[in-house]
C-alpha cells in the first residue's frame, strides 16, 4: 500500500513538473509570449529608426535667434515685425522644437513648430501652430534630402478637409550657422511662377 502512495506521488510530481515546462517553453525567456522581452512587441509593429543626415542639419540650427519676420504682400513694401526664438532637439536628438515669440502692433503673437527627417525616405516632415489660428500647418518634402537646405510644401491633413494654400518654403544656414533663413513662396496667379510671401530672417543670440 505504501508503495502504491509513493507512486501516485512520483507520478503527480513528474506531471506537475511536465506541465511547468511546458508553459515556460511556451512563453519563452522571462514569461513573454515568442521568447521576445518586453518591448520587442512595439519594435515588431512600429520599427525603430535612428537620426540620420538631415538630424545633423537641424542640429546646427538649435539655440536662441533674434528674429525680424517680413510679409511680402502683392503690390507695397513688406511689413516687419521683430521677434525671438528659441529651438532644442528633441526626442532623443530626432526632432527640432522651434517656439516663437512675436512682437506684433496689437500684441505679442506665439507660434510653435516641430520637425523632423525620416532617413527611410529622405525626407522632412513639419507641423506648425500659432496663437493667431486654431488651425495645424502640415508640410512635407517632395524630393531627398540635399545636404544643405529643407525644402517643404504644403499638405492638407485630411482629404476630406479644407485644401492647405499652396506654398514652397525653403530653410537653409549661412554665416557658419550664425544666420538662419527661413523663405516661404507662393504661385503667382496667372501660374507661370511663385512669389516671395514670407521671410524669416534669424541671427544667432
Amino acid at each position: 500500500m505504501k508503495c502504491q502512495v509513493a507512486t501516485m506521488w512520483l507520478g503527480a510530481v513528474l506531471c506537475s513538473l511536465f506541465l511547468a515546462g511546458c508553459q515556460i517553453a511556451s512563453t519563452g525567456q522571462g514569461g513573454k509570449p515568442g521568447g521576445k522581452p518586453a518591448g520587442d512587441a512595439q519594435s515588431a509593429l512600429e520599427p525603430k529608426s535612428e537620426p540620420g543626415e538631415g538630424q545633423k542639419l537641424l542640429e546646427k540650427m538649435a539655440g536662441d535667434w533674434k528674429v525680424t519676420r517680413k510679409f511680402y504682400p502683392r503690390t507695397g513694401e513688406p511689413s516687419v515685425v521683430s521677434g525671438e526664438c528659441r529651438q532644442k532637439m528633441i526626442q532623443g536628438g530626432r526632432f527640432l522644437e522651434s517656439d516663437f515669440v512675436f512682437h506684433d502692433a496689437g500684441g505679442d503673437s506665439t507660434g510653435m513648430g516641430t520637425i523632423g527627417f525620416d532617413p527611410a525616405t529622405g525626407q522632412f516632415t513639419s507641423f506648425w501652430i500659432d496663437s493667431r489660428s486654431t488651425r495645424i500647418s502640415l508640410r512635407q518634402s517632395k524630393s531627398t534630402f540635399n545636404g544643405q537646405e529643407i525644402v517643404l510644401f504644403a499638405k492638407p491633413l485630411a482629404e476630406t478637409g479644407p485644401a492647405a494654400r499652396e506654398s514652397r518654403t525653403v530653410s537653409h544656414l549661412e554665416n557658419d550657422g550664425r544666420t538662419l533663413i527661413h523663405q516661404q513662396f507662393g504661385p503667382l496667379p496667372d501660374g507661370s511662377g511663385e512669389r516671395l510671401v514670407m521671410e524669416l530672417l534669424m541671427t544667432r543670440k
